[in-house]
């Protein structure tokens, strides 16, 4: 199919695209893929730097023109051609049928759509978290990926993280015993859009910027002017555009724990805001049995065992079995994460039934890459980035509302009385 048909066909950015056949890869190694990149802002920078290293990066696209020819202007400079296309409209980088892949990294109001359209278009995605902006999304988003038989990576880097890895897999196979409940700390939930007008930014297409969003007036701190070092934290904190840091850094979060209680496929039943209500820390996800997960000030994730309790942030791990510690790095003085991740491996893990894919040389992008031309799946498949996403959305609406949120995870549907509406963010009708 042509760009100028698929345009046509796929109109509006809500409406169904037509399905293309879809079969194994046109390239059988990683070095012959053909890709294209969606949002070129300050986390698609790396992902560029990676892709060009790898594979054949020869389309970007972005709304805003000066983010999008510097870019452009950047991959064509590496390969020493002209061969690199730049669009304002991801539609037509989907239309083209010699690119294999594509990389999402716009704001999160723009994820599932983008990604929806890509699966149609037979296009293998990595997409960054939080995978969807709404519950309904992320069920849109599972059918459709999988229905396309296309390979998904959710950017759920931190999966790959040694400490959180092993700490995953110590309390999956409790090694400290049952787990008993879990702490993870996060920033708050999303606010309503609140910023001041602000001039518009010369070249950018603000309309197709807020997409099926609300279409407010411009501010600097939602799409930073020109080529910046930033990572915007204005429409991060809003309900329209993101979903506070319950989507941002929560998304990594709970996606941990999701892998550690072996919840891939399913999630919690309910979840509920503080006790005291208001938005600070206290705020709970209730697994099947009673486990709680509660939003509380300390590690990223913290697992609480019969025997033990199992720490985990960035850069710091601990592990502390019948009350002893017995192996930390919490600051440089405690010598090497590595060693102290190592060790306990050796110690606790050689014979342990569930262990976790370990991050190969290239990381996350590098699995990506592998599962498309071996047919397998990635580190973090649509299914779990998903579920991932329920999780957070779940959280907000609690605290949105202030009550508590029943949920059934099989069936994908609230079990408490609350409007069917509470599954759809904020949305318009948008046409390009």
């Amino acid at each position: 199919m042509n760009k100028r048909a698929f345009i046509k066909v796929s109109g509006a950015a809500g409406v169904s695209l037509p399905l293309f056949s879809i079969g194994a890869p046109k390239a059988t190694a990683i070095e012959e893929l053909r890709v294209g990149c969606i949002g070129m802002g300050r986390m698609m920078y790396w992902h560029v730097n990676g892709l060009m290293a790898r594979t054949k990066l020869v389309a970007v696209c972005d709304v805003d023109k000066t983010r999008r020819e510097a870019e452009q202007a950047r991959v064509n400079e590496n390969y020493g051609n002209k061969e690199c296309a730049a669009y304002n409209d991801y539609r037509e980088l989907l239309a083209r049928d010699d690119i294999d892949a594509v990389c999402i990294a716009t704001p999160d109001h723009w994820h599932a759509q983008i990604t929806i359209d890509a699966a149609r278009a037979g296009k293998h995605i990595y997409c960054e978290k939080p995978l969807t902006h709404d519950i309904d999304e992320s069920i849109r988003v599972m059918e459709e990926v999988q229905k396309a038989g296309v390979v998904l990576q959710t950017g759920s880097q931190q999966r790959g993280m040694q400490e959180f890895r092993v700490a995953a897999e110590l309390a999956r196979n409790e090694i400290a015993g049952k787990v008993l409940s879990i702490k993870s700390d996060f920033w708050g939930p999303g606010r309503p859009f609140d910023l001041p007008e602000e001039e518009m930014e010369p070249g950018l297409d603000w309309n197709m910027w807020c997409g099926p969003a609300p279409l407010n007036h411009y501010n600097s701190q939602l799409s930073p002017r020109g080529v910046h070092e930033k990572f915007p934290m204005g429409w991060r904190q809003t309900i329209e555009y993101g979903g506070g840091g319950i989507c941002d850094m929560g998304a990594h979060h709970l996606d941990i724990i999701q892998m550690a209680l072996g919840m891939d496929k399913s999630g919690p039943i309910k979840a509920l805001p503080p006790e005291g209500g208001g938005n600070d820390y206290g705020a709970k996800l209730v697994y099947q049995g009673g486990l709680e997960v509660t939003r509380e000030k300390g590690f990223m994730v913290d697992f609480i065992c019969e025997n033990g309790r199992i720490q985990a942030s960035r850069g710091q791990f601990q592990f502390e079995i019948d009350g002893k510690v017995v192996h930390k790095f919490l600051e440089p003085s405690d010598g090497s994460l590595a060693r102290e991740v190592v060790l306990t491996e050796r110690e606790y893990l050689e014979h342990a039934k569930i262990r976790f894919p370990q991050q190969k040389k290239g990381g996350h992008t590098q699995n990506f890459l592998d599962a498309i031309v071996n047919g397998t799946q990635p580190m973090v498949p649509v299914e779990a980035g998903a579920r991932s996403a329920i999780c957070c959305h779940l959280m907000n609406l609690s605290y949105r509302h202030q009550q508590e949120i029943g949920w059934d995870p099989k069936g994908l549907m609230f079990t408490s009385d609350v409007p069917s509406e509470w599954m759809k963010g904020a949305r318009r009708d948008y046409e390009a």
